[in-house]
């Protein structure tokens, strides 16, 4: 897979960022929405450990992007914007973060509760199986686990979503588990938010109030953190705002205004 897809014409000022860890490809609506006025850069995260990303993401925006740059994170994505503008302060111009992760570990605890409440029994039981069989070192594709298993949960993510099409380009379920199980040490252990220290940009932070990322892990910990911190809340709005039917519009407009 080739670690990066263009939008629109150079220069491009603007990179989007996709989550997962291990979801190449899903912020395409987004690229593709905001090339129609700015040239966009798509980076796709190949390496599994945290580091790895980080250079990556500074290579490719080195080679092909137009310094300093406005970074949109997505989930894991805006996480992994955060980490690459703390150690690159000069290269980001603005940080926006889009449905992000907590930014503290007493927030996520009921994440995965949260979902699961919003499913019905037969797909709970389902989720148990996934989950169960991801951990199962005998199941030898587990792409096609973590692929179903995130069909699903878009379902819980969800407020109202529109009809969709799936643009992941393959799902990559050994850069999920090795990034992610660094990330929540990462965030566990406090130096995740002492990153925003070294954060010189304005930061803006958009998240749906029906995210099961709780708005209190993103918005509370980086206000306390961040020296330049705005949070916008949208409302009828999960973690997929692009393609929630009350929000997607609103969406589109704030994301507009903080990149002008």
């Amino acid at each position: 897979m080739e670690n990066l897809r263009k939008y629109g014409n150079a220069p491009f000022n603007i990179a989007v960022i996709h989550g997962g860890p291990g979801a190449p490809g899903e912020m395409a609506p987004v690229a593709r929405e905001l090339s129609k006025s700015y040239g966009v850069l798509e980076p796709l995260q190949t390496k599994s450990t945290i580091k790895g990303q980080i250079e990556e993401l500074k290579d490719v925006l080195a080679n092909y992007g137009n310094p300093p740059i406005i970074l949109i994170g997505y989930s894991w994505g805006a996480m992994l914007g955060f980490i690459y503008t703390a150690q690159n302060p000069s290269l980001v111009k603005k940080l926006i973060l889009i449905s992000s992760g907590v930014f503290e570990d007493k927030y996520a605890a009921d994440i995965m509760k949260t979902r699961l409440s919003r499913l019905t029994e037969k797909e709970q039981q389902e989720v148990n199986m996934l989950s169960e069989n991801l951990d199962n070192p005998n199941i030898r594709d587990k792409n096609t686990v973590f692929a179903r298993l995130g069909e699903i949960i878009l379902k819980s993510d969800s407020y109202e979503p529109l009809p969709s099409e799936n643009e992941i380009i393959e799902c990559q379920y050994h850069i999920y588990r090795q990034i992610w199980e660094e990330a929540e040490s990462l965030r566990k252990s406090g130096r995740l938010l002492k990153l925003g220290k070294k954060i010189q940009c304005p930061v803006v932070a958009i998240h749906g109030d029906c995210d099961p990322h709780p708005i209190d892990g993103v918005k509370t910990p980086l206000s306390d953190v961040l020296k330049d911190f705005k949070f916008i809340l949208l409302e009828k709005c999960g973690h997929h705002p692009w393609i929630e039917r009350e929000a997607k519009d609103k969406f589109f407009n704030v994301l507009k205004k903080e990149i002008q």
